[in-house]
Parts: C-alpha cells; structure tokens; sequence
C-alpha cells in the first residue's frame, strides 16, 4: 500500500457549545495516530486551557502581522476576537499523518474547504437550542447578553450546515 502524503484534513463545526472541541478530544483519546491542528486566537484564555494544547493565545497585533505575512491557511473573526490555522501545521501533517482534526467555526470550515477542497467538513448540531442555550450557561464562561449573542450567531450557522458533508446531532457523547 502506497503511504499517504497527504493528510485527511477533518474539520469539526459547530455553534458555539455545541461539542465540537469535546468531541475533538474524544475521538483524538481514541485515535493517537490522528492529530489536531491548534489555531491561534486573540481572545482571553479560559479557565483550564493551556497554551499550545488548546490554542496559541496571541495579540492582536501579533495576529495582524501573521495574516500580512500569509501565515494562516484560513482566519476569521467570531465575537471580537481573531482565530486561524497555521498553514504550517498542514505542511507539517504532509506525509506523516493520516488524519488532521481541525476544530474551526462556520467562516473558518468553508474557507477552509475553498483552499482544501478534499476536506472533509462535519457539522455538530446540538440537539436543540434550548440544550445549547443550557450548555452555554453551564460553561460558565460568558455573561447572559454574550450568551443571547452566542444564540442569535448560532441561528445563523445552523444555516450552513447544508454546505458540510456530514451533520451529526450532539446528544450524548459516547
């Protein structure tokens, strides 16, 4: 069997609390030999992440000059904050890894698929927004007007989900 050079770029949507980082790192737990492709980001680093583990937390000044500089395979701004893949962590898989997770919202997951139209996109939906609304509030992470706004954005990126190859309901992890 010939070896791959390429890896399976796999990217997990979906809106804000709806799995898509836990259902990384299950599946990542599962499955060793498949990696994750850790993104930068501006916004403030939340309680139990670790940096180069869940993001590279950066400046926005700093983010600005990677984006001048052609750094990112794709970047997007969600909530205020700046997000984006690394080109070099999917030069860096080339040849090496079968499988690279990619954990990006609905901008970053069709952008993405523009650059690398072989990539597969999976959409998580929850199971519906009164769950989501309850796991938002849950994560303890956001005031109730940023939660409102998660809400109204994530009406928007359900939308999308027609553009993804799969679409899977979150309702129980295992």
């Amino acid at each position: 069997m010939r070896k791959q050079t390429k890896p399976m770029l796999v990217v997990l949507s979906s809106p804000s609390g709806g799995g898509k980082t836990v259902i990384a790192k299950i599946l990542l737990k599962k499955h060793p030999e498949f990696k994750r492709s850790i993104s930068f980001t501006t916004r403030e680093k939340r309680k139990g992440e670790k940096e180069g583990i869940d993001y590279y937390f950066v400046s926005r000044k700093d983010f600005q000059k990677k984006i001048k500089e052609r750094q990112f395979a794709e970047w997007a701004s969600v909530f205020g904050n700046y997000y984006g893949t690394p080109k070099k962590n999917i030069q860096k898989a080339e040849g090496k890894i079968e499988v690279l997770f990619l954990v990006l919202d609905v901008q970053g997951g069709l952008a993405l698929k523009r650059k690398y139209p072989d990539s597969v996109l999976i959409f998580i939906l929850p199971p519906s927004l009164a769950e989501l609304k309850k796991r938002l509030s849950h994560r303890g992470t956001d005031k109730p007007e940023i939660i409102r706004k998660r809400l109204k954005t994530a009406l928007k990126e359900i939308t999308f989900c027609k553009r993804y190859d799969y679409i899977v309901v979150n309702r129980k992890l295992k």
